[in-house]
């Protein structure tokens, strides 16, 4: 037989909560919220106003399981908040400070999960959501929202939010322009997924060799008119074009003949000075925040590869 407690699991899963919302405590919470106790059907559940302190109180007296009064505030954090924000309950409108806080069921989730566990159960729940998003689908939204569109040859790309996806989006889009026109994207990882864009077909034709030790630069670009590569590391904090990391690249891509260009492209003057001591000579320094000068590291032309 199926506890209570893992009913109303199923049930937050099955109204589309989040998976850290799906954990016991938030299944006590809603237990609480509903005021059903192990042997309570679920057309009995009601919506009265309960506090944080409730759900301790109710847990510890009817399921034997007892929190220690410091969990409230991760009971309103990782419980009330999300179910809030997925019209599961709602407050009364005091503010959060306040001795009368409280929360309780929505009139409409009420009514939802007093339907819990009978034949119209899940015809119900397909009625709920076809008027309502879920928080699962919010929260994905709010993601898409949040992440940053680069465009690379003529596609949209979404780039995770943070720093280094930042500085790898400014590399297409301001350095590309300037000192690559023309160019071609072969590869470009982001800080969740590392091949988010790899021309397999390219890599091989112009004579890559990648096995899956080999460790690609953050971009790579191919200018096809002066069939010329450009290996971009995009430092914020670690990374840098040092001599070992050249010489790394040369022997990953010891087949390949096109001109290589080796850059190091940083944010900011200042990130640079942290790993100017460090950089290989005969490679060159791009600045995001200054993106049409570049910095040549010795060597006997500008911009271009050396043999």
């Amino acid at each position: 037989m199926v506890s209570k407690l893992e009913e109303a699991k199923i049930f937050l899963k099955a109204f589309g909560m989040p998976e850290r919302q799906q954990t016991d405590v938030a299944g006590y919470s809603l237990l609480t919220l509903a005021d059903l106790k192990e042997g309570a059907a679920w057309n009995e559940a009601t919506n009265e106003w309960i506090r944080i302190h409730d759900v301790l109180q109710f847990t510890r007296e009817n399921y034997q399981k007892t929190y220690a009064e410091n969990t409230r505030e991760t009971i309103r954090k990782n419980c009330m908040h999300p179910f809030r924000e997925g019209a599961l309950i709602e407050d009364n409108g005091l503010a959060t400070n306040s001795p009368n806080y409280r929360y309780r069921l929505t009139e409409e989730a009420l009514s939802l999960l007093k339907t819990f566990g009978e034949p119209i159960w899940h015809q119900a729940l397909d009625t709920y959501r076809s008027h309502h998003q879920t928080l699962i689908e919010k929260y994905a939204s709010k993601k898409r929202m949040e992440m940053m569109p680069v465009h690379i040859d003529g596609t949209e790309i979404l780039l995770s939010p943070g720093p280094h996806n930042a500085l790898q989006r400014d590399i297409i889009e301001q350095f590309a322009p300037r000192f690559a026109p023309g160019c071609t994207c072969l590869y470009m990882g982001d800080t969740t997924k590392k091949d988010l864009i790899k021309d397999s077909a390219a890599l091989e034709q112009l004579g890559f060799d990648i096995t899956l030790h080999d460790k690609m630069p953050d971009v790579v670009l191919y200018r096809q008119d002066k069939h010329w590569i450009y290996f971009i590391e995009a430092v914020t904090s670690t990374g840098a074009m040092t001599p070992q990391r050249v010489l790394d690249i040369q022997a990953m891509t010891r087949n390949v003949e096109a001109g290589k260009i080796f850059i190091t492209a940083f944010p900011d003057p200042d990130t640079y000075k942290q790993f100017s001591g460090d950089l290989a000579w005969e490679t060159d320094v791009w600045i995001s925040a200054h993106p049409d000068h570049m910095i040549h590291l010795d060597g006997t032309k500008f911009l271009g590869p050396y043999r």
